[in-house]
């Protein structure tokens, strides 16, 4: 509300008034005055014709209204409508910024990456952030050759096995054993197609997007005999009735202990250990244990995430090195 200083001040009062005027001749003259003023008035006004004063006032209103007309409810025919364009979104839908504009973080989804390992083609589905160079949904072209897996171990550290449907994956993309575990799908040319599990490293001089078949594996695409063919692989999350096991490194101890998942249907991306103050990261290994130099953790429950962001909690289990040991739980499919 404005102050008193600024509001609106009354007009002051005229200064004159009228005053009786003494004498009866000079009274009988003052009307006589007033009334022939009045006749000249009224006669000579231009333009009077039958009292015109008030309607001449209301055909003034009037045409101050018609120069402000009000604005219909509804858009007269002349006037344009706004077309359904990109430019005009409808109601309750979202569009794409300007080019110049900075997308809001909380607003707008994480958008869909290109992997970096070989040459990637059509990604089509956003991962979590803790996926690797290996990514669901994308396509990489490489290069397949062959080689004996012998009993079957690798570099993943998952132990002999007589599964011969393995392969190792060069060192780009084994990324310090983050595609230990990955079940990929690769298919030549030909149109031949097979599923692989990664056990195992291959290095230098295995190139970026180069798997290393088994030659068991390598058999089903082409024959042995050629030694290196062109190839498309991408992960997969496929069907299993196994459950995630946990196997603790030998000479683990509550004082220092590796720790290692294994079977899980998806790429492992973190594992932690519960401590007094939450739950710790532990740093992996190229050989695919988890390690707690200090011992933190070591005997606690464990929390496994996978490179689509799912965390399955482990109860505690007793530090039994070398000991595999199976915990019930297993990573949905995607």
């Amino acid at each position: 509300m404005a102050s008193s200083s600024h509001r609106r001040r009354p007009r002051p009062e005229p200064d004159f008034q009228w005053r009786p005027v003494r004498g009866p001749l000079l009274a009988v003259a003052a009307v006589a005055a007033v009334a022939l003023v009045v006749t000249l008035i009224v006669a000579f006004r231009p333009g009077d014709t039958s009292g015109g004063g008030q309607d001449r006032a209301v055909s003034d209103v009037g045409a101050v209204t018609s120069a402000t007309p009000t604005v219909p409810d509804s858009a007269s025919p002349t006037s344009p409508k706004p077309s359904a364009t990109a430019s005009t979104p409808a109601a309750g839908k979202r569009t794409a910024p300007p080019a110049s504009a900075t997308p809001s973080t909380t607003a707008t989804p994480a958008p869909t990456r290109r992997a970096t390992s070989g040459t990637a083609r059509t990604p089509s589905t956003t991962t979590a952030p803790a996926a690797g160079r290996i990514r669901p949904g994308t396509t990489y072209d490489g290069v397949a050759t062959s080689y004996d897996v012998g009993n079957g171990d690798g570099a993943c550290s998952f132990g002999p096995t007589s599964d011969v449907m393995t392969a190792a994956m060069n060192t780009a993309d084994y990324e310090t054993a983050k595609a230990c575990g990955a079940y990929v799908s690769v298919r030549a040319a030909s149109g031949k197609s097979i599923t692989v599990r990664i056990t195992n490293e291959c290095p230098a001089p295995c190139a970026v997007g180069q798997l290393d078949l088994s030659r068991q594996a390598f058999a089903k695409l082409a024959p042995l005999s050629a030694g290196r063919i062109a190839i498309t692989w991408s992960l997969l999350s496929p069907a299993t009735s196994d459950t995630v096991s946990i196997r603790y490194k030998t000479g683990s101890t509550q004082y220092w202990c590796g720790i290692q998942a294994i079977g899980h249907r998806n790429p492992l991306a973190r594992l932690e250990v519960r401590t007094g103050g939450g739950w710790l990261a532990l740093t992996r290994t190229e050989y695919n244990y988890f390690l707690s130099e200090q011992g933190t953790g070591c005997g606690t429950e464990l929390r496994l995430t996978d490179i689509y962001g799912e965390q399955l909690v482990v109860p505690a289990l007793a530090v039994r090195a070398d000991v595999v040991q199976r915990t019930g739980v297993q990573f949905a499919r995607h």
